[in-house]
C-alpha cells in the first residue's frame, strides 16, 4: 500500500488549504509540553516541498527547550519515506516520552488541517523512534505498513540510509 492509492484524495485537500495555509498553535501544550511554533515554510510545489510548521518541544514548566519537530502539511511520494512528522529529543532530555507527547500535540494540528492520515517513518534500527511510533500506533490505530527500501533517488538514500520503517495513522476521531 503506497502513497499512489491516495493521490487524488490528497492533492484535493492540498488545493484547498492551500491558500489559508497556517493556524494558530498557541494552544500547543498539554501539562508537561509545550510547542512553541518557531516558523512556518508554505513549501514548495516545483520541488514536491509540503506547507511545513516547525516547532521547539520545551517544557511547559520551564519553557526549556528539550527538542524540535515538524508537521508536514500533505502527502506526495518524498513524504511517504519522509513522514508528516520529524522529531528529535535532545540527549540529556531522552527516555521521557517527548516526541510521543510532541506527537499527541501534532496529532491535534493535522486534524485541524484535515489531512486524513499521518505518515511517520524512522530507520529501523532506530529503536527509540520505533517505539514511539509503536505507542502512537496503540493510540491511535495506526499500523506499520512496511519496512520499505528507499529509493535510490531519494535524498536519505543518497546520505547513506537503505530503508524506514512506514507508519500509517488514520485521524478521524
Amino acid at each position: 500500500m503506497r502513497y499512489e492509492k491516495y493521490k487524488g484524495e490528497i492533492a484535493m485537500r492540498y488545493e484547498k488549504k492551500k491558500n489559508d495555509l497556517f493556524l494558530d498553535t498557541s494552544g500547543l501544550f498539554d501539562g508537561e509540553v509545550r510547542l512553541r511554533l518557531l516558523r512556518t515554510d508554505p513549501g514548495d510545489p516545483a520541488k514536491d516541498w509540503v506547507p511545513t510548521y516547525v516547532f521547539s518541544i520545551c517544557s511547559s514548566v520551564s519553557g526549556l527547550e528539550m527538542g524540535r519537530c515538524d508537521l508536514r502539511l500533505g502527502h506526495n511520494d518524498k513524504l511517504y519515506y519522509g513522514g508528516n512528522i520529524g522529531y528529535r529529543v535532545h540527549p540529556p532530555y531522552r527516555g521521557h516520552h517527548y516526541a510521543l507527547k510532541a506527537c499527541r500535540l501534532l496529532f491535534k494540528l493535522a486534524r485541524a488541517h484535515d489531512l486524513g492520515y499521518l505518515i511517520i517513518t524512522c530507520n529501523p534500527d532506530n529503536f527509540p523512534s520505533r517505539r514511539t511510533c509503536e505507542l502512537l500506533c496503540e493510540e491511535y490505530g495506526g499500523q506499520l505498513i512496511e519496512i520499505a527500501d528507499l529509493p535510490p533517488d531519494n535524498d536519505m538514500y543518497l546520505n547513506g540510509e537503505r530503508q524506514k520503517c512506514i507508519f500509517r495513522f488514520p485521524l478521524e476521531e
